[in-house]
């Protein structure tokens, strides 16, 4: 199972963008999703979160800018970005708790990162 993160690029300031992260396969169950973020010479750092019922936690740096939501039907997170500033320069990786069948066990996924440039 892989997850494959989308919608980076370069932007100047005050733009925006649109990630999208989906599982490669049918899942069986997925509960928390979410985007990490990393900037050159930092640690990876929680972007914004929503668990299966849709409720959402988001970092201080990007609240009210940022908006995470998912697509249950199609296995997908996504995370609308707007406002962005030089400072969210990083590369943006998605995460996922999954049951991949109903006989796993679940299991935190990576996606391989997705790099979010944002020019002043």
């Amino acid at each position: 199972v892989q997850l494959q993160a989308s919608g980076g690029g370069l932007v100047q300031a005050g733009g925006f963008l649109r990630l999208s992260c989906a599982a490669s396969q049918s899942i069986f169950s997925i509960g928390d999703m979410a985007w990490y973020r990393q900037a050159p010479g930092n640690q990876r750092e929680l972007a914004a979160r929503i668990d299966s019922t849709g409720s959402t936690n988001v970092a201080n740096s990007v609240k009210g800018r940022f908006t995470i939501s998912r697509d249950m039907s199609k296995n997908t997170v996504y995370l609308q970005m707007n406002s962005l500033k030089p400072e969210d320069t990083a590369v943006y990786y998605c995460n996922a708790v999954m049951k991949v069948s109903r006989w796993s066990s679940s299991t935190m996924y990576w996606g391989q990162g997705t790099m979010v440039t944002v020019s002043s």
